[in-house]
């Protein structure tokens, strides 16, 4: 099918989807097995329970059972995805990328396809170029995040063992020529000066996998947990002022308040900051915790399960991960 760009507006949300594995992984298992108190991550994480893949599951499984919710909900012909962006930080293999994988697994056999590397903030990078190549080539595009982090967790390093998680959110955008629709605000920002607050130190041309390298170098580490909550904070809130600033929307018209799950007391703060209602939070941090990029696509997805997007809506979400990366998107429901 072909669109005609001359009268080409906007994007909008044609289908979204999530999963997230069987495999239940209690607050009291990872306790007892760190040494916790019993209630000590939920009082400071706001996580209840997470999920992990089985011996088995990869990420392009996980990602395919989202993505093809997705093109089922959208209910367009395979072949009119010009483009699969999936954004991870857990790839099948370092070489090659997984997108084309996902594609060739989803039978979009006419897309283009490709990894995006942008760790938690990642589904928003990908949302907002997923917005401009549909604006400017009038052609659907499908965005997949998805991440296994269980298999990256440093058991011995508290402050992320508890956090992290697996999951895959997506959505499918097509063309709109209805007004108010797409991304209306974004701000994208990064900020190298805290490049080591999240990282896994081996593996990459800095410091190269050998035979010699110690397991916990392929292992993630968050070393000053303080400083990504304070980042955390501060970034997401700026950029989310920025985002709606930009779209000319003010905090009381944001329907939907989507924030990387990364921490209740993180996202609750800049709620708050931002003047936001607090009927418009859209939270999935309790059951399925922090698994990355996924997190917003996963949350709101679940949210358009229990109510479907209206037209008029507008949607605010915005995330902080490692890099530091960073950025918010209003997004307008024509």
């Amino acid at each position: 099918m072909s669109y005609p760009l001359n009268h080409l507006r906007a994007s909008r949300i044609a289908g979204m989807g999530r999963y997230a594995p069987a495999r239940r992984v209690t607050n009291a298992e990872l306790e007892g097995r760190l040494g916790l108190d019993p209630g000590w991550i939920e009082r400071r994480t706001g996580i209840v329970a997470r999920r992990y893949v089985t011996e088995g599951e990869a990420l392009t499984d996980i990602a395919f059972h989202a993505g093809e919710q997705a093109l089922q909900a959208a209910g367009i012909a395979r072949n009119d995805v010009a483009l699969t962006l999936l954004a991870t930080s857990t790839p099948d293999h370092l070489l090659p990328p997984s997108g084309p994988l996902l594609a060739h697994r989803l039978g979009l056999n006419r897309s283009g396809a490709v990894d995006l590397a942008g760790a938690c903030a990642g589904f928003l990078y990908a949302l907002t170029l997923a917005d401009s190549f549909v604006r400017t080539q009038g052609r659907p595009v499908l965005v997949v995040a998805a991440n296994i982090l269980s298999r990256r967790i440093n058991p011995k390093d508290r402050s992320s063992a508890v956090l992290f998680a697996d999951a895959a959110g997506a959505a499918l955008l097509v063309p709109s020529d209805e007004p108010g629709a797409g991304v209306l605000g974004a701000d994208l920002v990064s900020d190298g000066a805290y490049y080591d607050l999240i990282r896994i130190p081996a593996g990459g041309s800095r410091m190269p996998f050998t035979l010699d390298t110690a397991p916990e170098q392929l292992l993630m580490e968050m070393p000053d947990g303080r400083a990504v909550f304070t980042k955390a904070v501060e970034m997401m809130t700026n950029c989310g002022r920025i985002a709606m600033e930009q779209a000319g929307v003010r905090p009381g018209e944001i329907t939907r308040f989507v924030p990387h799950q990364a921490n209740t007391r993180i996202f609750e703060l800049v709620r708050k900051a931002l003047e936001l209602p607090e009927t418009a939070l859209v939270s999935s941090i309790e059951e399925y915790g922090n698994s990355s990029a996924a997190t917003i696509p996963f949350s709101l997805a679940g949210s358009v399960e229990q109510a479907p997007l209206k037209s008029g809506e507008k949607v605010l979400m915005t995330a902080v991960g490692a890099g530091l990366t960073a950025g918010a998107v209003v997004y307008g429901v024509p």
